[in-house]
Formats: C-alpha cells, structure tokens, sequence
C-alpha cells in the first residue's frame, strides 16, 4: 500500500540526514586538523518499479560517502624546519612504527619532528619514510619499490666531516714576469747523440729546481678524510716553455737600439741563420753589410721583427727581448727543433757574441730540441736513446690538455708545483695562457678544466685522498698577481645544528662547520584515484582496489607535486560551507519528520473507519 510505502521513504530520508550530518559534524570537527580531507554525503534514490502507470510505489533514499582527498587544503607557514606540506599531487609514506610487518600507509600531515630515537614522526605517531642518499648522492636501483624505503633517521652520533674533493681558484699571474731560462736540449756533441742543457748555459731545465724562488705562491686549505685541515702550496714560476729556444747571456743589458756590428770583436758582414725544422730553407742574416741571399740586419730590434713577422710568414720563430736585456729565440711550433748556424765569423758563439755562450760543438751550427711535453713532442731518428736527464720528469698527466697543442703561446708558459705539506711535491706541471690572458686548457668530458690528483697520503693515518682543483679562471694579464677568490667543498668534524626538510624532499642534516649532508630523499605517493583510499585514524589511508597501486615519485616529476618546507597544510574543510550544508540536512531531517507524522495520522483515521 501506498501509504505504508511513505512512511517508509521518511524513514530512510531520517537515516540518510543523519549520515549527511555525522559526516558534517565530523569535517567541523577536524577544521583545525592537520591534513584532513572532508567528506561528503552523496543522495542516490531508490525506486520500486511498478508495472501499470496508474499505481506508484514510492521509494526509499540511500546515501554514499564521499571523500575529498584530492583536494588542496590551504598551506600555512610555520618555523619548524621539518614541517612540510605537499603543493600538487602526492602523499607521504609513513608506518605506525618501525617494526617488522607494519604496513604502509599514507598522510598529508607533514608536522614531522625528531622522537627520542632520531626518526622523524608526525603528531600523529607515524614515521616518516625516504629512500636513502648514498656518499655519491645516488637513490637505490629500486626506487620504485616500497622496500627500497627506510626509516628517516636523523640521528648522529658524533659529528660530520666532509673531506675536500674540488677546490677552484681564481688566479692571476704577471705577464710581464721575466721568465726562468729552461732552455731547450743541446747535441753535446757525442757519438751518439747524447742531448743535454750544456750548450744553453744558465738554463733551469724542467722541472724547474725550487732553488730557484718561485714568482708567485699561495697556499691552499684541504680537509682529509679525518677532518684536519692540510694546507698545500701552489708555486708559480715564469718559464721559457718546453719548446725548442735559446737566451743570449750578455752580462751588459742590451737595447732594440743595439747596433750589432759595433759589439766587441764584431764585423760588418758576419753571417749567421736561424732555421726551424718545419720552415724549409733556412733564413740567413747578415750584420751591417749587405750580402746576396741574405737579410741585411743593422740593429738586435731590427733582428727581432725580421724573425717575428717575416720569417715563414710570422708563424715560425718568436724573438723576444727580455726585461733584463737578453736576446731569446724560440720555435712556436712544439714538435720544432731550431738550428742556428754560423755562415760567416763568430757572430752568434763565444764570448763577445750575441749570444755570449761557448757552442758545446765547437762547430758552426747548433740545433736546439724541445723538451717532451704530455707526449706532444716526440723523440727523433736522431735522439734514439730519449733525452737523457731532461725529459720533463713531473706528472704533466695530471694537468689539464692544451687546446693550442701546436703553436701555444710562446710568453704564456708557467710552471706549477704543488707541494704537500711536509715540503715534498705532489705534483708539478707547465700552464699556457693565451695571448688574451685566459687558460689555454681543453675541457675534459665533463665539461672542467682541472687538475686531478689522486691517493695523496697526509701521513696522519687518513685515507689516501684523491681531489681536483679547477683552474678554469687562472689568468695572466700584466700587473699584480692577484687572488680573487679561493674555496674549496670539505669541511672540519662539525656537530649537527639542524634537520631540514626541502622543496625537492630532501632531509638535510646541517652542521656548525657550515657543512651540510643529504640524508634521505622523501618521495611523494600518488594513485590513480586517491578518493578510494581508505581512512584510518591518524589523518592517514591505506590503500585498496578503488584507490589502485601506489606510485613512488620524486617530487615535481610523473605528476607528482613538491614539498613545501616550513608549511603545514590545513583541512581542506570550508566551515561557512559546511554550517550551510548542516542547515539544509536540518531542515531535511525536520520535512521527513512530518512525512512521518502525517502517516501517521492517516493510519490512525483508517483505524477508527467504522
């Protein structure tokens, strides 16, 4: 019967304004909560089909619960360092506590804080989770498995040291430095060739000995494995360079203004050649006098621009007068061996030459080779037997690759050492600056210009360390040498002065070294539909099959939001909506009350139907 089927459709409309207003109650409820997400009541109508339109059977009404965890509560700032709230898709893995067989579950209540044990919890009690960071800052191979996740455990026992692995320097040098004479090696003359420094008489050879005072020094700070500091020392020296040259050693300073054929024992028409073993037909010269095939040269500045700009086009020699008045000739080409020859007279050796040198030979020509440089010069048909004591004998494969191999920079070659603290040297190498001041170095594969050493022993029981040192801005323009800046990445033992949590999701220890360590990196959660998820208490959800599997994501990346640091986010509870939503169910509740009454009424005059 009809009526008795309106009572019924009041009674349910009674039992679903209850529900719509329990889950009212509740969202009002936790409006200060951290994290909560609302729910909502959801009317479906139950019909009872009849089948001839002229009868109606009334139905009932049913209500469904529906949550709102896909949508964003608002973010409110805070002063804790290891709050955080989730901007975007996601949630944090959590466990109710570490022990075996506790199940996962997930929460945008991000008020974390350190328990007594070192782990971060929330208000709530449950732990936070993150995949660990290795020493090289690497995830584990199976981030996207909720096994690969621990416990985020913020606890030191001791302090942090953090060993220095790059330092970069920003150094100028003085181009206007009066470099060491390294000279180039001499046939001394035997059988067989036996090449030595004996012919460049004053020379250093290379590695340059430290007898000889460095032009510029600086020190350097590196933290070992043990958190000591060893300071290292860098040593500039002004060189010659490793190609193929020869210096006058007049003991009276020469001018370009210097007429050559007025020094002692000299006479117009003297003859000699230069000849670099790349340039061809050797280039002769004659001193005050003209002579057929050869080029008439009056003053030692009219010597230096024929060799500079004219002899095989300017690319071929580098003549220089140094700042104490000495005459040198250098090959630009690296692999070059440089002849000079004596055609006519004694102009070029012995004791009132130009060059004021004996000739170890004691004959009318001299050829002068460069020294191997990083295997750039090779040795020849004529040397068999290598380069005797002078071979560059430091470690040039620590230093950065020229990117001019062929003809660098004759005047921008400097040598470095770098000195262990005890006073022995760890490594030694030649720079090249270009003619601009800037390093003339290629970039290795990963895009630095550096040098690498490895395995140095400090002598105090640390590891063998192994750190580069980026000299990307070395620079040599002429004036004061300078540093503009030094730093270097280790640190001394530092206590832990904090824990921070940021917007990539990275826990972050601090310490008061001003060293920092990332610890764990917190992915965010994300399903496919998060509405599904089920509710426990704690503001937390468990997973079921409406939600679908859960996805690990690094924040910001596969749809994934970021971590707000310092944030909390609210309920995403609107209480004028919700004080709305209780007044309609009232007034529901109140209309089905009086279905009820009426029925009532209605069966009660049926009764007394005589």
């Amino acid at each position: 019967m009809s009526l008795f089927g309106a009572l019924f459709t009041g009674t349910s409309s009674l039992a679903a304004q209850s529900q719509n207003t329990a889950m009212i109650s509740n969202n009002i409820a936790n409006v200060s909560t951290t994290g909560f997400k609302r729910s909502e009541a959801f009317f479906d109508s139950l019909v009872t089909t009849q089948s001839r339109l002229s009868r109606f059977s009334p139905g009932t009404v049913s209500v469904t619960r529906v949550q709102r965890v896909d949508q964003q509560g608002p973010i409110q700032q805070t002063s804790s360092a290891t709050d955080a709230a989730i901007s975007g898709n996601g949630m944090f893995p959590v466990k109710r506590s570490t022990d075996f067989g506790q199940e996962f579950l997930y929460t945008r209540s991000g008020s974390f804080s350190e328990d007594s044990q070192g782990l971060l919890r929330n208000t709530a009690g449950f732990v936070l989770y993150g995949w660990p960071i290795n020493s090289n800052g690497d995830l584990p191979a199976n981030q996207g498995d909720l096994s690969s996740l621990l416990p985020v455990d913020v606890a030191f026992l001791g302090g942090l040291t953090r060993p220095t692995t790059a330092a970069e320097l920003a150094i100028n040098v003085d181009a206007d430095q009066n470099s060491y004479n390294t000279g180039g090696l001499v046939n001394d003359g035997g059988a067989p060739a036996v090449w030595s420094l004996a012919g460049n008489a004053g020379s250093t050879g290379f590695p340059i000995a430290r007898t000889n005072p460095a032009h510029f020094s600086r020190g350097l700070t590196i933290f070992d494995e043990l958190g000591s500091a060893q300071t290292v020392t860098l040593e500039f020296r002004k060189t010659d360079g490793p190609m193929a040259s020869v210096r006058s050693l007049n003991t009276s300073i020469m001018t370009r203004d210097t007429q050559l054929a007025t020094l002692p024992n000299f006479a117009a028409g003297m003859r000699f050649s230069v000849q670099t073993s790349s340039m061809g037909a050797p280039q002769v010269y004659s001193i005050g006098a003209a002579f057929a095939g050869a080029q008439r040269v009056d003053t030692l500045g009219e010597l230096i621009d024929h060799l500079n700009e004219t002899v095989g086009g300017g690319t071929q020699i580098d003549a220089s007068l140094t700042s104490n008045g000495q005459l040198l000739i250098r090959a630009k080409n690296m692999s070059d061996t440089l002849t000079l020859a004596e055609t006519n007279g004694t102009p070029l050796f012995g004791a009132t030459s130009i060059f004021n040198m004996p000739n170890p030979n004691a004959g009318v020509s001299e050829i002068y080779r460069p020294f191997t440089l990083n295997g750039l010069a090779a040795q020849s048909t004529e040397n068999p037997y290598g380069y005797t004591d002078n071979t560059l004998s430091n470690n040039q494969g620590d230093f950065p690759e020229l990117e001019n191999a062929t003809t660098p920079n004759p005047s921008g070659w400097w040598e470095l050492k770098i000195l262990h603290p005890n006073g022995s040297t760890i490594s030694e190498g030649l720079l090249n600056y270009n003619g601009d001041g800037t390093m003339n170095a290629s970039a290795d594969t990963s895009g630095n210009i550096d040098i690498e050493l490895s395995a140095i022993d400090w002598g105090n029981g640390s590891s063998p360390q192994n750190f580069r040192i980026d000299v990307e801005r070395f620079s040599q323009f002429a004036g004061n040498y300078d540093v503009i800046f030094s730093d270097q990445n280790g640190a001394e033992l530092g206590l832990r002065t904090g824990v921070e949590l940021t917007r990539d999701g990275i826990v972050v220890a601090r310490f008061s070294n001003g060293a920092s360590a990332d610890l764990y990196k917190v992915p965010l959660v994300t399903f496919a539909n998060s509405n599904g998820l089920q509710e426990v208490s704690g503001t937390a959800y468990t997973e079921t099959e409406e939600s679908g599997e859960e996805n690990l994501r690094e924040a910001g990346t596969g749809g994934a939001g970021f971590v707000e640091p310092s944030t909390l986010e609210t309920s995403n509870v609107d209480i004028a909506d919700e004080f709305a939503k209780l007044i309609i169910s009232q007034r529901t509740f109140t209309a089905s009350t009086r279905i009820i009454n009426t029925v009532d009424q209605m069966t009660e005059d049926l009764i007394r139907l005589r």
